[in-house]
Order: structure tokens, then sequence, then C-alpha cells
């Protein structure tokens, strides 16, 4: 079992910045790639942005610029440095990792965070 925790949501105000965590823990696995997913009230959950072991990074166009996506393998931590942030980036932010266990039935296994909530707004 796989836990994810996200840390670093908040209040800030249009134009700012906030730099989100998430960091994946447990037994008999191996991350293969992290993500940022987020859903705004009233929609969709959308993508935001991956990261894969091997560093190959993947925006959604509404944030490419803006949103940077790093990682720690040796942490299995994950970082989203948003920056010029805007009041439609308000939302839920949930990490992603999609594991790949290293105990029978060895398989690739997605997981998800709670989530933290981002709020723009002056």
């Amino acid at each position: 079992q796989v836990q994810l925790v996200e840390s670093g949501g908040g209040l800030v105000q249009p134009g700012g910045s906030l730099r989100l965590s998430c960091a994946a823990s447990g037994s008999a696995f191996s991350v293969n790639a992290m993500g940022w997913y987020r859903q705004a009230p009233g929609k969709e959950r959308e993508f935001v942005a991956s990261i894969m072991r091997s560093g190959g990074t993947n925006y959604a166009d509404s944030v490419k610029g803006r949103f940077t996506i790093s990682g720690d393998t040796a942490k299995n931590t994950v970082y989203l440095q948003m920056n010029s942030l805007k009041s439609e980036d308000t939302a839920v932010y949930y990490c992603n990792a999609v594991v790949l266990t290293t105990i029978p039935p060895v398989r690739y296994m997605p997981y998800w965070g709670k989530g933290t909530l981002v709020t723009i707004s002056s």
C-alpha cells in the first residue's frame, strides 16, 4: 500500500506563487511517475503536470510557462512550483503516483492523495 500526502496549499493573491509538495510512502514499490491534477468547483478533475522517473515532464497548456514540476526520486517526492497564479487556478490539487509494485503480483498501480486546496483571491 502506498500513501500520498500533499502539502503547501493555501490562499494567495493573483500574481503570487505557491509551492506544493507530495510525498509517497509505503513499502514494496517503485515510483514510475508522479503528477498533479486539480478540480475546481463544479468542474471535472483535470491534468496539470507530470514527471516521469526518467525526468521527463508534461504540462497542461493552461499552466505552461507558469508552473514547474520537479521530483526527488530519493525521497519519492514531487513538487509543483506555481507562479503568476490566476483566479482560474483556484482548485483542489491532487497528487497522483503510478508505482510499480515490487512484490507479486508485480504490476503498475495508481494512487491518489486527498488533495490540498489552492485559493487565488484578492
